[in-house]
């Protein structure tokens, strides 16, 4: 039925896809819902203390009999700079004044952590069937104590010298991610968007120099797409924006509305909203401060002022300050449950390449 079995064994799943783990955008029931159409569950974990990381894993071993993914981020932590957040106040001070807040009012601490011991020591509580990275690697002796669980490691991939050192590093499959994918960059040995390979360049690419299986992520949101990603050397496929419209998402109306209207011109890479590369569904933010402003706090930091704007532009109806993480493939997102929409891209995937063969 599939071309390349290697996914399929490594993480005893149904159908070649992972669930992307998007953070903010989903709990355990997309996980489960996911898991429960033959899929990798992913739980995006970045954004969780360890309670909630273990509550959530909880009601997902609970629901399913299934092996989930949990996601971490391995950004290098930076301390605010005062400076620096004074000049990004600054350059948003005629917004808070628009919404008639204080541009002085505290706002929240950046919630996005960089794995460390006390979620290392929950990967060897839990006992993920995977474990996956963004922005890296964690140091070698986290990274040694995750795989002693007996869990799978993958990790993402911008370019192919970060492939290469990724696999070097010892994981077991490696995340492709195309410019045209959704939310935040996975760079970590280039800060240069501009040069970013969009996907179908870079997998084979990376594919060529690799032996671990490959997935592609980025710009794939149907049949079509999972066909074409096996036919350049792919053994699976990572989805994340055409989980966003399912009920199962946690999606808010008013991005659904958002998502629902995205074309192939929607979305951009930018860096105002968190301070580090990510595409998303433009919003007035993005178009009047960026996309990319050299403005804008460190990751995770850019990310506190705009709390209070986002908040209070959403009580009048407006994503103006809202994090639309999408990829370009928005408009090919479907309003159906998650269980179904992956049997169906499983489907329309398994046809094609069927097609393809005879």
């Amino acid at each position: 039925m599939w071309p390349d079995r290697r996914l399929l064994d490594l993480f005893a799943i149904e159908c070649p896809i992972l669930l992307a783990p998007m953070a903010g955008a989903m709990d355990a029931e997309l996980a489960i819902a996911a898991a429960r159409g033959g899929a990798l569950a992913s739980l995006p974990c970045a954004m969780l203390s360890p309670d909630k990381a273990r509550e959530q894993v909880g009601i997902f071993r609970q629901q399913i009999s299934a092996p989930i993914n949990l996601n971490f981020f391995c950004h290098q932590a930076v301390t605010p700079d005062a400076a620096r957040e004074q000049i990004w106040r600054k350059r948003l001070t005629p917004y808070f004044t628009e919404l008639g807040l204080d541009p002085a009012m505290p706002a929240p601490a950046a919630s996005r952590a960089p794995f460390d011991a006390a979620m290392c020591a929950l990967v060897e509580e839990l006992k993920p069937e995977v474990v996956s990275f963004h922005f890296g690697l964690p140091e070698a002796a986290l990274l040694d104590r995750v795989k002693a669980t007996g869990a799978k490691v993958i990790a993402s991939a911008t370019i192919v010298r970060e492939a290469i050192w990724l696999e070097e590093h010892g994981v077991d499959a490696v995340i492709v991610q195309g410019a045209e994918a959704g939310g935040h960059r996975g760079m970590f040995m280039t800060d240069d968007i501009a040069q970013q390979p969009g996907l179908f360049a870079l997998l084979p690419q990376v594919v060529d120099a690799v032996r671990v299986p490959v997935i592609a992520a980025g710009g794939i949101a149907d049949g079509r797409g999972i066909a074409a990603a096996f036919a350049l050397g792919a053994a699976g496929v990572q989805i994340g924006t055409a989980y966003l419209r399912c009920p199962e998402s946690r999606t808010s109306a008013l991005v659904r509305v958002q998502l629902a209207q995205g074309t192939d011109e929607a979305t951009v890479i930018t860096n105002v909203m968190t301070g580090r590369p990510a595409r998303g569904v433009a919003n007035r933010l993005m178009r009047e401060v960026g996309p990319v402003s050299p403005d804008a706090p460190a990751f995770p930091h850019a990310a506190s002022a705009l709390g209070p704007l986002k908040a209070a532009a959403e009580q009048h109806g407006k994503t103006d300050f809202t994090n639309l993480w999408a990829g370009q493939a928005v408009r090919l997102g479907r309003d159906m449950p998650a269980a179904e929409l992956t049997r169906a891209l499983a489907g329309a995937a398994v046809a094609r390449l069927s097609q393809l063969a005879g």
